[in-house]
């Protein structure tokens, strides 16, 4: 993953990483931070979901398969809230991929890739709000 230059409307706001493998989490937050984004990670949804920051965040990306809720409950709870949050999504899941990412990208997700993933795509996404 390479840093690009980020859309200061976006960089200035939060964006969450939700995911529950320690290691990812932190990788993911430190690479998004080099690309000049604000971070706040989590390891589940209801974390996130009860955290105070969660008016202040712009993008969330979330794991598919957290423990407790699911990152597809959890952009169906956010679409509930009437927050304006985007959703972008990663995930290492082989065998329903094709269906998920159908399901996520229909729901609103600004992005739906496979771990590894590419950042240049991710950073893409955050910046421009496209669907991958």
């Amino acid at each position: 993953m390479s840093a690009l230059a980020v859309d200061t409307t976006i960089e200035q706001r939060v964006v969450a990483v939700v995911e529950d493998d320690a290691s990812m989490r932190a990788a993911l937050a430190s690479w998004l931070r080099s690309a000049g984004f604000v971070t706040r990670t989590f390891a589940s949804a209801e974390a996130f979901l009860q955290s105070p920051c969660l008016t202040g965040t712009a993008v969330v990306i979330s794991d598919m398969g957290l423990p407790g809720m699911s990152g597809l409950e959890l952009q169906q709870e956010l679409a509930r809230s009437g927050l304006e949050i985007r959703i972008a999504f990663v995930t290492a899941e082989t065998t329903n991929f094709n269906a998920m990412r159908a399901q996520a990208v229909s729901a609103g997700a600004i992005a739906f890739l496979q771990k590894p993933f590419d950042g240049e795509e991710l950073l893409t996404a955050l910046r421009c709000g496209t669907t991958q």
